[in-house]
């Protein structure tokens, strides 16, 4: 009998208010989350993998400038746009990862690429972005991933020498009717980042995590503090070797995450297709379908 399915995302965390969103800004973010979890659920439907599922999600999340991933990713303190992403499958532990990469319209493709066609886990820079090339992936000019609000946000994080805050990041978690799960991350990590900074969305254990003995984790929030919280890998120690519920496991790795002034959250599943999306900003952009075959697509609490 074949597993049942299940797939959950996010595009970030963050100062997400109410009072800020129309109900057709509202209603726009839902729709775009609508398809990235569309996009992900039809394959699962038809039998596909895990893996595939969750790099479908992200890539239509990478597409849209909505979204800090991608075409939407935030500009660094040089003006540029430098994009993290990885994956991981939980049946074979496999992992691919990639930071700093450039004009490359999906970063999750090159992660995924890192995983499957190479010995390495993890490429940076320029590295990554010949890896890229070398595999012909899709690249795009500068003003592809030119946003106004991102542009604007950037000049004001330039005039007041800050570093953003925005808690911008998109993943997925999927399940299969094989039994086999799998986590995706993909990010254009904070507004004015410097020195290649790097955060924990393309770390695997910090960001991005699956085990099938356990669960598929993606994360999203301050990525310093998710890093220092081993927050992904986290989530599944404590359903390996304490033995409690993807729930439990998620609460107790949100309370070490405050315990450390960690922002953000995360989307967790196990393998019986149990779902959670836990968070402790002002907001989550988030959906998932369940077992049951409903769907829930949500910002606010």
């Amino acid at each position: 009998m074949p597993a049942p399915i299940a797939i959950a995302i996010h595009a970030g965390a963050g100062t997400i208010l109410r009072k800020r969103i129309t109900p057709a800004v509202q209603q726009q973010y839902e729709q775009e989350l609508r398809q990235a979890l569309e996009a992900g659920v039809h394959l699962l439907q038809q039998g596909g993998s895990s893996l595939d599922a969750v790099t479908a999600a992200v890539m239509v999340l990478e597409d849209c400038p909505l979204f800090n991933a991608g075409r939407g990713s935030v500009f660094n303190s040089k003006g540029h746009h430098e994009m993290d992403a990885a994956i991981m499958d939980g049946h074979t532990l496999k992992a691919g990862a990639v930071t700093g990469i450039q004009r490359i319209k999906n970063p999750i493709q090159v992660a995924r690429l890192v995983m499957e066609k190479s010995h390495f886990v993890f490429l940076a820079g320029e590295g990554a972005n010949e890896f890229a090339r070398e595999h012909q992936l899709s690249e795009a000019p500068d003003n592809y991933f030119y946003t106004e609000y991102r542009y604007k946000d950037w000049q004001r994080k330039q005039q007041n020498a800050a570093t953003g805050k925005h808690l911008g990041t998109v993943g997925a978690v999927a399940l299969d009717t094989n039994g086999n799960l799998a986590a995706a991350t993909s990010t254009g990590g904070i507004t004015n980042k410097a020195y290649g900074r790097i955060g924990d969305s393309p770390v695997i254990g910090a960001g991005t995590y699956a085990n099938n003995n356990t669960c598929a984790v993606s994360c999203t929030g301050t990525g310093e503090h998710f890093i220092r919280a081993v927050a992904a890998y986290n989530v599944s120690c404590y359903m390996e070797y304490k033995e409690v519920s993807l729930h439990e496991a998620c609460e107790q790795t949100m309370q070490k995450l405050e315990m450390v002034q960690g922002e953000g959250g995360l989307i967790a599943v196990d393998a019986y297709g149990n779902i959670e999306m836990p968070f402790n900003s002002e907001g989550m952009y988030r959906a998932c379908y369940h077992p049951d075959g409903t769907m829930d697509i949500r910002i606010f609490r």
